[in-house]
């Protein structure tokens, strides 16, 4: 390592790699560089790697920022795959969930539908309501594996003919539906996990719907202790390889000459130079920190006006011993039939019309619960008031009495609605703790605590995309605003972000296959 001091600003030491935000995707980027024998240095803000990987405790116990279960991870599928180049599979303490790894329900109807892993499962249960509509449930399993079958990546192949459009191109995931099925329960079953995407229905792609849905049909798990373990591991594997993650260093500058970016500053004022750099914060944020002059205005409008997606406002929920019986599927919920299609566009008064219901089963008292956690889709707007104001564990601010009065007023909504499903559940909480929009802007980092990144937009298909290269020639981007999200989507991004790095082709993808197939 170098050391130097350049106009007055210590210059920590150099680098091949700096890769700014340890989100899954900057991580997986982080020891993928590493293992191509890149001198690589992590540098995050927050006390805690990870992004929408971390956990906190409450209680003393432990609750998932983000990451509430994952799919692909069974022998051979796609992100077992990933994982096991990454070093990290056969490291995590993970545990497969029900065969039906999903409910869905609505309003006051006592049916919860199920879904279930394995395709031929996933159709054989739907079949037991909707026996009239098997020959929809079997196009509508092949078209998921034919749209991820258009997306390379996904399966670990190269792409025959780069310029092939994707099945599907150009549709929206809700005429999709009305094609597929005249049954408009059916359709509301199928779409009724789409809190994992924000669905739109005037804008959501149904490509987007496959490929987050599929891989949960494919097996479903959830991390034991939480998701935080995929964060833990992937930095012990980066410092294993020689590279270094820091905390507590805040971003606020990219620094050029000649064109390129030759160091980044961070609030402290220290400043860590290297030859190539990664940004894993949105790129909105990103291009305000660097000089714009290296950008084409369109170029830097078109990121800063793109729409994001919604945020969510979660309660988390710490239960008495041996009261609330352990269900291991998720449940989501929507008030109707016909409000779910467009799960931002919600009346506050009427909030919460969807919900997200996961536990945790108690391990010294199998068999029930001791922590529920609710999520539902939350515009920023309703937390606009407090919105000056700052609170992380870094940076400890109180919001005031108003705050927690919307708080205690939002857990207070979801338990009238859970009460519904489950009588007197007050009388079975021990302690309650929210998370707004605010905590997850603060926390993750995202623009108005956004959840998925900017909107993929179905009449906006390309405008709406963001590639991982950029026109300066050592900055690029990696994370969910750069192809998909979700812990699969990362990955693979991550991937993608790194062949790019590495001179395009199909050199690293090569390499990922032949240890994963062996």
């Amino acid at each position: 390592m170098v050391f130097s001091f350049i106009g007055g600003g210590m210059l920590k030491s150099d680098y091949d790699v700096v890769i700014v935000g340890s989100g899954l995707g900057g991580l997986a980027a982080a020891v993928i560089l590493a293992k191509e024998g890149k001198r690589v240095c992590v540098l995050e803000k927050n006390n805690q790697f990870g992004g929408n990987l971390q956990t906190f405790s409450r209680s003393k116990k432990i609750f998932d920022t983000g990451v509430h279960y994952i799919g692909g991870l069974s022998k051979g599928q796609n992100l077992y795959r990933y994982f096991s180049y990454l070093g990290i599979m056969d490291k995590l303490h993970l545990e497969q969930m029900p065969e039906v790894f999903d409910y869905v329900g609505f309003g006051d109807d006592d049916v919860e539908y199920p879904l279930a892993q394995g395709y031929d499962s996933f159709i054989e249960q739907l079949c037991v309501f909707f026996p009239n509509e098997s020959a929809a449930l079997e196009q509508y399993v092949s078209d998921l594996q034919r749209v991820c079958e258009a997306f390379p990546l996904y399966n670990l192949t190269e792409p025959e003919d780069v310029s092939y459009q994707h099945p599907f191109s150009g549709l929206s995931v809700y005429a999709y539906f009305e094609k597929l099925t005249s049954d408009v329960t059916l359709r509301a079953v199928l779409a009724g996990a789409n809190f994992l995407y924000a669905g739109d229905s005037r804008r959501t792609p149904f490509y987007l719907h496959a490929l987050t849905v599929n891989s949960y049909i494919q097996s479903s798990y959830r991390c034991i202790n939480g998701g935080s373990q995929i964060s833990k591991q992937l930095v012990r594997q980066l410092r294993n390889l020689g590279g270094v993650a820091l905390r507590h260093q805040e971003v606020v500058q990219y620094h050029s000459r000649d064109g390129r970016i030759y160091k980044v500053e961070t609030k402290a004022g220290e400043q860590y130079r290297a030859d190539l750099f990664i940004s894993n914060v949105e790129p909105q944020t990103t291009l305000k920190q660097v000089d714009n002059a290296l950008f084409r205005s369109v170029y830097v409008d078109r990121i800063q006006h793109l729409p994001l997606t919604v945020s969510s406002f979660s309660a988390h929920f710490v239960l008495k011993e041996g009261v609330v019986p352990y269900v291991g599927s998720n449940l989501y919920y929507h008030r109707d039939k016909q409000g779910m299609w467009n799960l931002p566009a919600y009346e506050q008064e009427q909030w919460p019309e969807m919900y997200m219901l996961s536990m945790t089963e108690d391990k010294n008292a199998p068999g029930y619960a001791d922590t529920l956690t609710c999520l539902s889709v939350m515009q920023f707007e309703e937390v606009r008031p407090w919105s000056l104001s700052k609170n992380t564990v870094v940076e400890v601010c109180d919001r005031g009495k108003d705050y927690d009065a919307f708080k205690d007023s939002r857990i207070n909504r979801i338990l009238d609605k859970l009460e519904v499903r489950w009588p007197a559940l007050r009388e079975s909480v021990l302690a309650v703790h929210a998370s707004t929009p605010l905590s997850y802007r603060d926390y993750i980092g995202t623009s108005e605590g956004n959840l998925y990144g900017p909107e993929k937009d179905v009449n906006y298909e390309m405008q709406t995309k963001i590639s991982p290269r950029t026109k300066i020639p050592n900055l690029f981007f990696v994370g969910q605003s750069v192809g998909m999200h979700g812990v699969l989507g990362v990955t693979i991004g991550a991937v993608a972000t790194c062949m790019e790095v590495l001179g395009g082709g199909f050199y690293l993808l090569a390499k990922i296959k032949a240890v994963t197939d062996e």
